[in-house]
């Protein structure tokens, strides 16, 4: 009867040749390379050719059978681009169903969405009336600072006017300034209330095709 000492270093020296068996019958499948280049022209060779770098090369057994392919660098960015516009169409599934939870949870019917847009356009509507009273305001201030810088140099006409105080002038560039700025926030406004009506209207369009109502 075998020791099972001996047993051991039986079943030892067994696995070891059956993976360097393994090892060299990998090696022996994978023999050749093969691609095709920009010409047309097919290269073969029992190691990657150079002309293959780059390339997708298949990689060919004893008989002539692919075992793999190596990505080339076009071939690996077109996957990398439809994976990245698959993981991007994903993405807009998953916010397309949020989106649509969200309405199911938030409103009961299309009159709370249409109260909610009411409530938010009020608020612009006014935000946008206290502007064009700040405007208002600011013009006529423009108007009485061009009164006054009128009767300076170099807007007057005298001989003898004086020159033009710096206070006048700074009072002048800061209300042209401000007049500015708040011009830009009425067309702010503006494109707020559009795109807020034009939200609620796909809100309000989603909600009935969820809820199955003409």
């Amino acid at each position: 009867m075998m020791a099972p000492v001996c047993r051991l270093v039986l079943l030892g020296a067994s696995l070891t040749a059956l993976v360097s068996l393994e090892t060299h019958a990998a090696a022996a499948r994978e023999s050749f390379y093969r691609c095709r280049d920009a010409t047309g022209q097919i290269h073969y060779a029992d190691s990657m050719p150079a002309p293959c770098l780059g390339l997708d090369t298949e990689v060919l057994d004893e008989r002539g059978m692919v075992l793999r392919v190596i990505e080339g660098e076009a071939t690996r960015e077109a996957r990398l681009k439809r994976e990245a516009a698959e993981a991007e169409q994903r993405k807009e599934q998953e916010q397309r169903a949020q989106r649509d939870r969200m309405l199911l949870e938030t409103y009961l019917s299309v009159a709370d969405i249409e109260r909610l847009r009411d409530q938010r356009l009020d608020l612009l509507v006014a935000q946008y009336k206290v502007t064009e009273q700040n405007i208002e305001n600011l013009r006529e201030r423009q108007r009485r600072l061009e009164s006054q810088i009128a009767r300076f140099k170099p807007y007057s006409d005298k001989a003898n006017a004086p020159p033009l105080p710096d206070h006048l002038a700074e009072e002048m560039v800061n209300t042209v300034n401000s007049l500015r700025t708040y011009q830009e926030m009425l067309t702010n406004n503006k494109r707020e209330q559009a795109d807020l009506i034009a939200s609620f209207e796909e809100d309000i369009k989603r909600f009935k095709e969820l809820k199955g109502i003409k």
